[in-house]
């Protein structure tokens, strides 16, 4: 089964930024939608944003609150999907995930259409 492997989390002062990393092993990530959620302790997971698949000529969304701060990106040879975050606040501090569709070019609105996860890296946004 395909597996997914987040990094890139740490401890950064708020106004700095981070690359978190999402790699695939068994299926192409180029093939799916990939998206990218995070998670307080007792809350829900949100959805930060979502990339289509790399054939889709759809945009690429993103949360209201991350909009201009956060990029996702692609690197297709490394079957790795990127989440540029700058600017962060100490709201952003959660456990980022990213995760995949078992099937679809498209992405879900909902964490419940993702049956892919990773295990999640850090970020915390502390002076």
């Amino acid at each position: 089964q395909s597996r997914l492997v987040e990094s890139g989390g740490g401890l950064v002062q708020p106004g700095g930024s981070l690359r978190l990393s999402c790699t695939g092993s068994g299926r192409t990530l180029a093939y799916f939608a990939v998206g990218w959620f995070r998670q307080v302790p007792g809350k829900e997971r949100e959805g930060v944003g979502c990339s289509p698949a790399s054939h889709v000529g759809v945009s690429i969304e993103y949360l209201d609150s991350v909009k201009g701060r956060f990029t996702i990106s692609r690197d297709n040879a490394k079957n790795t999907v990127f989440l540029q975050m700058n600017n962060l606040k100490p709201e952003d501090t959660a456990v980022y995930y990213c995760a995949v569709p078992a099937n679809g070019d498209y992405c879900s609105p909902h964490s419940t259409g993702y049956d892919y996860w990773g295990q999640g890296t850090q970020v915390t946004v502390s002076s």
